[in-house]
C-alpha cells in the first residue's frame, strides 16, 4: 500500500467537497489497493465509481498509479462528488434518464448507461473546468496516450466536444479528423451542455439521439476508454426501487439540430442533415415491462423478471387509484366510560389512571391504591364504514399477453382495483386462471399487496377453463361467514367455461349462483368482446338472470377506463345498509 499516495488523496477530499458546496456532506471514499478488493466492491473496468445506496465513492489507488493519475486527486474526487450532488444525484433521476435514453437508442439499448454517463461527465467536467480551473483536459490527454486502441468515432466525437467547450487547440484531445457533419455534431453537443447545464435530464434524449450514428460505428459496445470512465455502473445496487422512474419516458425525442433551445427558433424548423437524421424511437408504447426491467438492471437493481413486473404494474396503477366502495352499517360505536376498577402490577402501565389513583389515596401504592377506567360502547352519530372485500379472477389463457414481457391491460386493471381495495382496509383474494387445473391463487383473502400483485403478474398461457372449484371452495365448502364480498371476473368469451361441471360433477352455473348469493356483495364480469352477439347468447342471459352484471370492452385497453370507474359504476355513493 502506498501510504503517501493515500494521505495526499485524503487531504484533497475536503476541498473536492467544497467545490460543489460548503454544505456538501459525504463520507470519505472507500480506498481500494488490490484487484481482489475492487472485484469485491463491484468495481470493474473503471478506477472510480459511485454507489447511491450508502452515498459512497470508490477509488482504486492501484489503477490511479497504473494510469499515472496520482497528481489529479482534486479533479477525480470533485468529479465523483459531482455525480452525487449534480447528476444523476439520486436513483430516481438516474432511472428517468435511462428510460428516455433507451427510447432514443433503438437496437443499442445496452449502450444507454454509457451514453448517459458521457452526458453527465460533460456537464460535471465543464462546470469544474470553467468555474474552478481544474485540469480535466490533462487527464484525458494522459488516458489517450495510455490507450493502445485506436479511438472509435464515438470517442473522437466526444473528445472534440470537450475541445470546443474549453477552447482547446483542435487535435489536443481528438486525434482523428472529423467530417464537416461530425464537426457540426460536436458543436451541437457543446451547445447542449451550456443550454441544459441547469436541467440535465431534459438534454438526455437529444444527446442520446446525437450519439446514435456513432454507436452504429462501434466495433465493440464496450470500448476500453469508455469503459474506463464508466463510473456510474451498478450505482443503485442495494437500493429500493424508487417510484416514478418511467415518468417522462413518453416524451418525444428531439434531435438537437431541430431543438429550438439549442439552435434557436429560426433554425429549429429546418430538417437535420441526412447523416444525423436518426433520432431514435419517438412513438409506440414506451412503457413496457421488459424496458422497465432493463432500467432496473442498468441501475444495478438485481430483480428477477417476475419481481420487476410486480414493481412495474404497481407504478403504472398508482396514478389511476380511486377509493374503493364501502358499505355502511347502521351506526358506529363510540367509547363510554363506565367506572373504575383496581389496577394490578400485572396490567399494562399505560392503563393506570393516575388522577383517580391520587384521589383514592395521596400515597400511591401500585397494586393497592391504583385504579384504571373501564369502558363500554354507545351508539354514535356517524355511520360506520365497512370495506367491501374483493374476489378477483383474471383470465390468463393462451390468448392473453404475458404481462412480464408485454404491456397487459388485464394485469394493470387488476392492479388498480386490488390496490384501491387494500387502501380502504378490504381483503382480497386473487386468482389467475387458464386451462383445467391451471391456476395460481392467494388461497384466501389477504392484505399482502406484493403477494397479490405477484399472482396477477404471473403467466399460465394454457387453455381456457374457469376455476369453478375455487368459487366452490371459497363460498360453499363450510367456510365461516365473512364480510360482504364482490366477485370480479376479467375475461373474454372464454368465461362461458364457467357453465361446465366441476371435478365433483357439480353444475358450474349452480356454483356461480350460490357463490354470488353467499358473497352478498354482487358480481361483475368484464369481457373483451368484438361484438354483442355473445351477450345475447344463453350463457350471458342466464348469468344476468342470476344477478351478475356484465360489461363489454372492445379491446383490452378499455379495461383501464373500467378499472378507474368501477367503484362509481357499480356502487356510486349510495349508502347501503346491512
Amino acid at each position: 500500500m502506498n501510504r503517501s499516495l493515500l494521505n495526499s488523496w485524503k487531504e484533497a477530499w475536503p476541498g473536492a467537497l467544497e467545490l460543489w458546496s460548503r454544505y456538501t456532506k459525504l463520507s470519505q471514499p472507500t480506498w481500494l489497493f488490490e484487484a481482489t478488493e475492487e472485484a469485491g466492491q463491484g468495481l470493474t473496468g473503471s478506477f472510480a465509481a459511485i454507489r447511491l445506496n450508502d452515498h459512497r465513492i470508490l477509488i482504486s489507488l492501484r489503477q490511479i498509479e497504473e494510469y499515472g493519475l496520482e497528481d489529479y486527486a482534486p479533479e477525480i474526487l470533485a468529479h465523483e462528488t459531482g455525480h452525487h450532488v449534480y447528476c444523476p444525484a439520486n436513483l430516481l433521476e438516474g432511472g428517468r434518464a435511462l428510460a428516455v435514453a433507451l427510447k432514443a437508442l433503438p437496437t443499442f439499448e445496452k449502450m444507454a448507461p454509457s451514453i448517459i454517463n458521457m452526458w453527465e461527465d460533460l456537464l460535471i467536467n465543464d462546470r469544474l473546468v470553467r468555474e474552478h480551473k481544474q485540469r480535466h483536459p490533462e487527464i484525458y490527454e494522459i488516458l489517450n496516450k495510455k490507450s493502445k486502441e485506436k479511438p472509435s468515432l464515438l470517442w473522437s466525437f466526444y473528445m472534440r466536444t470537450y475541445e470546443i467547450l474549453w477552447g482547446l487547440r483542435p487535435g489536443r484531445l481528438c486525434a482523428e479528423e472529423l467530417t464537416k457533419a461530425q464537426e457540426g455534431d460536436a458543436h451541437l453537443a457543446a451547445r447542449m451542455v451550456r443550454v441544459y447545464g441547469n436541467d440535465w435530464l431534459s438534454g438526455v434524449g437529444g444527446y442520446a439521439a446525437l450519439c446514435l450514428p456513432y454507436i452504429d460505428n462501434l466495433k465493440s459496445l464496450f470500448e476500453e476508454r469508455l469503459h474506463l470512465l464508466f463510473d456510474t455502473e451498478g450505482m443503485g445496487e442495494g437500493c429500493e426501487v424508487p417510484l416514478g422512474i418511467l415518468e417522462g419516458s413518453e416524451q418525444e425525442i428531439v434531435h438537437p439540430s431541430v431543438d429550438p433551445n439549442v439552435v434557436g427558433k429560426e433554425h429549429a424548423s429546418e430538417s437535420p442533415s441526412e447523416e444525423n437524421s436518426e433520432v431514435g424511437g419517438t412513438g409506440g408504447q414506451s412503457r413496457e415491462p421488459f424496458q422497465y426491467g432493463q432500467i432496473l438492471e442498468a441501475l444495478g437493481l438485481k430483480l428477477d423478471e417476475h419481481e420487476a413486473a410486480v414493481r412495474f404494474y404497481r407504478e403504472q396503477a398508482l396514478p389511476h387509484l380511486i377509493p374503493f366502495p364501502t358499505q355502511e352499517t347502521e351506526e358506529s360505536k363510540e367509547p363510554l366510560m363506565e367506572g373504575l376498577e383496581p389496577w394490578d402490577v400485572g396490567n399494562p402501565l399505560d392503563q393506570v389512571d393516575w388522577m383517580e389513583s391520587v384521589i383514592v389515596s395521596p400515597r400511591v401504592i401500585p397494586g393497592v391504591t391504583t385504579v384504571r377506567r373501564t369502558w363500554g360502547q354507545t351508539g354514535g352519530q356517524e355511520k360506520e364504514r365497512e370495506p367491501l372485500d374483493l374476489d378477483l379472477y383474471v383470465d390468463c389463457s393462451g390468448s392473453i399477453p404475458n404481462p412480464q414481457k408485454s404491456y397487459s391491460y388485464l394485469t394493470l386493471a387488476g392492479a388498480i382495483v386490488v390496490i384501491s381495495a387494500l387502501r380502504t382496509g378490504a381483503r382480497v383474494q386473487a386468482t389467475l386462471w387458464s386451462g383445467p387445473r391451471q391456476f395460481d391463487t392467494t388461497h384466501g383473502f389477504i392484505s399482502d399487496e406484493r403477494l397479490l400483485l405477484r399472482v396477477l403478474t404471473g403467466y399460465l398461457g394454457g387453455g381456457t377453463a374457469f376455476p369453478n372449484h375455487i368459487l366452490r371452495d371459497t363460498y360453499l365448502e363450510g367456510r365461516t361467514k365473512r364480510r360482504p364480498t364482490h366477485i370480479l371476473i376479467l375475461s373474454d368469451n372464454g368465461i362461458d367455461t364457467m357453465a361446465r361441471n366441476d371435478e365433483k360433477g357439480n353444475s358450474g352455473m349452480t356454483i356461480a349462483q350460490q357463490a354470488l348469493d353467499k358473497a352478498a356483495g354482487g358480481g361483475t364480469m368484464v369481457l373483451q368482446l368484438y361484438n354483442d352477439s355473445f351477450l345475447q347468447g344463453p350463457f350471458a342471459k342466464q348469468a344476468r338472470q342470476m344477478g351478475w352484471e356484465m360489461f363489454r370492452v372492445n379491446d383490452w385497453s378499455g379495461l383501464l377506463d373500467f378499472a378507474r370507474k368501477f367503484s362509481k359504476l357499480k356502487y356510486g355513493r349510495e349508502k347501503v345498509k346491512r
